[in-house]
């Protein structure tokens, strides 16, 4: 079975991307950009893109591989404009190839049209099948491309699916309403204009895009961690259904016309975000270590030293040693340079993949009970080699504790969550993960303590959070033709083989 990404990779789920969207007044649109950028660099890295505008052309750079290796100082002096969007992506829809890179970017009567995309589109096929209907021609197998293409036509070419709310004098607002009519998620959006740039988060606000300003600068971005890299102060988050405007005048904020129901994504504070990003009050890494502390409560054990899997599951570790008294300390190191490969070797290599990137701490592990705290399991086969390496480090017992329930669920709302039929928490109960995984004992935090937690670690949550993974209850509704297949790659693949 060929495994996403890369075969030394650990075993988890993939995000799409990371977005950013900003005007500044004084300084350079696109250095802005890449800066931003590369704090987002952890949502997505096999490629990354910038288009800018000077108010009267739009300029397009992006190509595959890291932000660092994309651009360079001679390709940002060609982007010109005081407007910019950038995308940097991890696939979810569409292959791994440049012409499903990021943004896109056309013309239409209104001037150019650039999109940035975080997501999926759930009902990507039907939409897609209307597209071709109608004799508009697809060049990817992005469904951001259906969401340019959705933007470029009239409202009324959908049926005028847009509600009846008060002109604005602006062509694009009841186009982004039509869209969020249209399609009730998973997408966070940053969109380029001649003279302005638009950030839009759909009904449910799957995704997440906050708001921050300096003087003489607006930005919108997927993280705050991207607001501070560019001198920017954090706002506040855009709202679900929500349509934001910059441009000379301000930020000018925009009904969707949609009623909003908040069901933000769980994984975000579990492992997607960088632990520095702030959100409805808090902090990740305040929410990480509150679900390690819950851990704690919940599954005990009698050991002598907690480890994290390094880096996603360090405060979650840091939090269950909190909270149990245990000492926490660092029994496994990370090799941060091995790089990215998309390269499938056969499967006795792939089981010498994970040698490549963690090395046991033998001083620390000899002899020693050790609790193993990682922030989730997918597959499960990179857990059952990292709990060989602590055995063969010397540890006498690996107690494993998972700082989020089973994944049972694959995701349909913008993350590559497997199938079901890889998703070893659908296939064996937990005695059984065990017992694959070889630890000594297994627990998982439950769903309610999960939601306990980040309920009393953000002081002012937006609404409710899409838990679906875990439960399998989702909250937007998903087509017929998503309803019953294993997984979202499935449908949009058999899109892709089609074209």
């Amino acid at each position: 079975m060929k495994l996403p990404g890369a075969w030394w990779e650990e075993d988890h789920p993939r995000e799409a991307c990371g977005i950013v969207g900003l005007w500044s007044a004084d300084r350079p649109a696109a250095l802005l950009a890449m800066m931003a950028l590369c704090a987002l660099q952890h949502r997505g890295q096999e490629s990354a893109g910038i288009a800018t505008s000077d108010g009267l052309v739009a300029y397009l750079h992006k190509g595959m591989g890291l932000v660092s290796q994309v651009f360079h100082e001679g390709i940002l002096r060609s982007l010109r404009g005081h407007l910019a969007i950038g995308h940097t992506r991890y696939s979810t829809t569409g292959a791994s190839h440049l012409q499903n890179a990021q943004p896109f970017l056309s013309e239409t009567l209104y001037g150019p049209l650039g999109i940035a995309h975080n997501g999926n589109l759930v009902n990507a096929l039907p939409l897609r099948r209307r597209l071709l209907e109608r004799g508009v021609g697809l060049s990817s197998g992005s469904d951001s491309e259906l969401i340019l293409q959705i933007l470029a036509s009239p409202p009324e070419a959908w049926g005028s699916l847009a509600p009846p709310l008060e002109p604005e004098g602006d062509p694009w607002i009841p186009r982004l309403r039509s869209l969020l009519c249209l399609s009730p998620g998973a997408y966070a959006l940053v969109i380029l204009t001649r003279e302005a740039i638009y950030a839009v988060r759909d009904p449910y606000g799957f995704r997440p895009l906050c708001l921050g300003e300096w003087e003489g600068g607006y930005v919108v971005a997927s993280e705050s961690c991207a607001l501070s890299m560019v001198g920017a102060r954090y706002v506040r988050e855009i709202a679900p259904g929500e349509i934001v405007r910059l441009d000379p005048r301000g930020v000018t904020s925009f009904a969707g016309g949609v009623q909003p129901s908040p069901a933000f994504c769980v994984f975000e504070y579990v492992y997607f975000m960088r632990p520095d990003s702030q959100r409805e009050g808090g902090t990740v890494y305040s929410v990480r270590l509150a679900l390690g502390r819950q851990l704690a409560r919940e599954a005990p054990a009698e050991a002598d030293l907690v480890i994290g899997v390094p880096d996603s599951a360090t405060a979650h570790a840091i939090g269950y040693s909190l909270e149990s008294g245990i000492p926490f300390i660092e029994g496994l190191l990370k090799n941060r340079y091995v790089g990215r490969t998309f390269i499938q070797p056969d499967d006795r290599t792939r089981q010498w993949g994970i040698r490549l990137k963690y090395s046991p701490l033998r001083e620390v592990l000899q002899g020693r009970r050790v609790v193993l705290v990682d922030d989730s399991i997918v597959r499960g086969h990179t857990t059952r080699q990292l709990v060989q390496l602590l055995r063969e480090g010397g540890a006498s017992e690996v107690h494993l504790r998972i700082a989020s329930p089973p994944i049972r669920h694959p995701c349909f709302m913008g993350i590559d969550m497997a199938t079901y039929e890889e998703l070893i928490a659908h296939r064996l109960d937990e005695e059984g993960i065990r017992r694959f995984t070889g630890a000594d004992s297994l627990a998982f935090l439950s769903l309610e303590g999960m939601h306990r937690a980040i309920r009393e670690t953000m002081p002012s949550p937006e609404g409710g959070y899409c838990a679906a993974c875990f439960s399998g209850r989702y909250p937007a509704p998903l087509p017929e033709e998503v309803r019953g297949h294993p997984s979202p790659k499935f449908i949009f693949g058999r899109i892709r083989s089609a074209q």
